[in-house]
């Protein structure tokens, strides 16, 4: 059985607000095709909207159901150079230390991942010896796993950010 039909999607102002400069004609044309892609996406993938949409600088996240009713999120974001290596470098890591990549389509800048936690953020933790081992612990993990051919790893640039 399909997932009842999602509400359209309403795009966050602070996301408009950091593609919608006047000049950036890419940007806004991106902004203007996200409630078609978000509803194409929810369809495709057979998903069910399953809070607000959340965003960062790069795209806009909606939490999802899948049709098995297992949580996940739905990340949109303008396909590019930057984040051409996202999916790669998920599948290399699966799931070790990132979250785990479901479903991909690359040419959209569609990705359907798995959904974190999100009441047990790393910030909340008062000590900051356990929040400099957890990171730490992270960085040892991530940067363990070869990066997949033709990307730099994680440990270099990790270095080049410190240096």
């Amino acid at each position: 059985m399909s997932p009842a039909p999602s509400p359209a999607v309403e795009v966050p102002d602070a996301l408009i607000t950091s593609y919608g400069s006047p000049g950036d004609a890419r940007g806004r044309a991106w902004l203007a095709a996200l409630p078609r892609l978000a509803a194409e996406f929810l369809g495709r993938w057979e998903l069910r909207r399953d809070g607000p949409p959340g965003h960062g600088m790069a795209g806009l996240v909606l939490p999802v159901v899948r049709g098995d009713g297992t949580a996940a999120v739905l990340k949109l974001q303008p396909p590019g150079e930057e984040t051409s290596g996202v999916a790669a470098g998920l599948r290399a890591w699966d799931g070790d230390g990132v979250v785990r990549l479901l479903d991909v389509d690359p040419g959209a800048g569609a990705q359907l991942l798995e959904r974190l936690d999100a009441g047990r953020p790393l910030s909340a933790e008062p000590d900051e010896a356990v929040v400099m081992e957890v990171l730490a612990g992270l960085m040892a993990r991530l940067s363990a796993v070869p990066a997949p051919p033709g990307m730099r790893g994680l440990a270099g640039i990790a270095a080049a950010m410190v240096r």
